[in-house]
């Protein structure tokens, strides 16, 4: 029977990271990721894991520590938010491009400046392109759902690739829910025993990581990155499927809302998905044939999955928590649209900035999008591609 637990979301993923019992943690508070760690901390403070929990002086620290664990052997975690995840950067390609699989909760805030330590998208975002699986969460139950199963996904020899769990900083970080969490040894019995397949610390076996690899043979070992990224989606599927089978709780690269029969629907990332349910239902109410297409897996994008679930849709909305400056749109917006071009789909899509630096995002803002969407879907055309919901004139 599933422990039911009054959580946080920082405290779910602080959880998932107990029950995995990862053999070495590195930590450094910011804002709204300090909660996490803390927890965790406790965690090891009470015995109830073997961790090896390192306190380092910087963000950028706390990713070489994790790196310099996994190459070692080690299963390796740590957290950030924003400005922290910002000052990984260097790291944080090293990471990937040395294939070691690293779990990192990242609970998602604004990047400066202004100051601001609300929830966008634009500290994982910035990441998109860093060779890291990109794992979003709606509420706390999936940040707890996402972190068990991203050390599975991230660990499988055909993938090796680490992974980022993310959730809206405050708005799930620090909400409370239920949360039902699966028994200890049920969750170390799901993610197995991490066998590394080059440690660093294997005499009879040495390997080199980090070398210098100019251009004779740098194009080749960045190529195999792509391979695991891309075999990233079958895994999360298959992972995503065992999960259920333990939890009742199945998971896929997306959850496609009452999109069967959608002629309009809504593309979201996050917990404004769990604001977007209830406008469709109502919408439906209507006779209005609305859906939502929740996208759970960032990265590897699912191009063809999605445009084959949009497939007939009169018109899609894209929405985004982030901004691209100088692109086309935002980061979703692109990809779906690249991934329905590619396709062959000739489908009016829209583009909504929202939500910047904590802004609220409240029933009627999603009520003007899909009211938006009902005038695109009638004539067919779009007059205003970028859109920025809830913003003073």
């Amino acid at each position: 029977m599933a422990k039911i637990l009054a959580l946080t979301g920082n405290e779910a993923a602080a959880y998932a990271m107990m029950q995995i019992n990862p053999d070495v943690v590195a930590a450094y508070p910011i804002t709204p990721q300090t909660a996490l760690m803390q927890k965790f901390a406790d965690f090891v403070a009470d015995g109830d894991v073997d961790t090896e929990l390192i306190l380092v002086e910087s963000e950028h620290s706390a990713m070489s520590a994790t790196v310099g664990a996994s190459a070692g052997g080690a299963r390796a975690m740590t957290a950030t938010a924003a400005n922290g995840l910002a000052l990984m950067w260097e790291i944080v390609y090293i990471a990937a491009s040395n294939r070691l699989p690293i779990v990192m909760p990242v609970v998602n805030r604004a990047l400066s400046a202004p100051i601001n330590i609300l929830c966008d998208h634009s500290d994982s975002m910035g990441c998109r392109d860093a060779g890291w699986i990109q794992i979003y969460s709606e509420n706390a139950q999936e940040a707890y759902d996402n972190t068990i199963q991203a050390m599975r996904i991230a660990e499988h020899p055909d993938v090796l690739t680490p992974a980022m769990v993310t959730l809206d900083g405050f708005i799930i970080s620090h909400g409370m829910e239920d949360i039902r969490l699966l028994e200890k040894k049920e969750v170390q019995k799901f993610v197995g025993e991490y066998k590394p397949p080059y440690p660093l610390l294997n005499p009879q076996h040495p390997v080199t990581y980090g070398p210098i690899d100019f251009h004779d043979y740098y194009f080749e070992h960045k190529r195999p990155q792509v391979d695991g990224m891309e075999n990233a989606k079958r895994v999360a599927v298959q992972v995503g499927h065992e999960f259920g089978q333990k939890s009742g709780r199945t998971y896929g690269l997306f959850d496609a809302y009452r999109m069967e029969d959608a002629e309009i629907a809504a593309v979201i990332l996050g917990s404004t998905a769990g604001t977007a349910r209830p406008v469709v239902d109502e919408l439906r109410q209507r006779g209005i044939k609305a859906g939502l297409l929740k996208l759970r897996v960032f990265r590897p994008f699912p191009a063809m999955e999605i445009a084959k679930v949009l497939s007939g849709k009169k018109a899609v909305a894209v929405l985004d928590r982030s901004l691209s400056f100088g692109a086309q749109g935002g980061p979703l917006f692109c990809e779906v649209c690249s991934a329905l071009y590619n396709e062959g789909h000739r489908i009016p899509v829209i583009n909504f900035i929202y939500g910047l630096g904590g802004r609220a995002v409240e029933i009627e803002n999603i009520q003007e999008v899909y009211q938006k969407l009902g005038k695109v879907a009638k004539t067919g055309n779009v007059t205003k591609i970028v859109n920025y919901l809830n913003l003073r004139e």
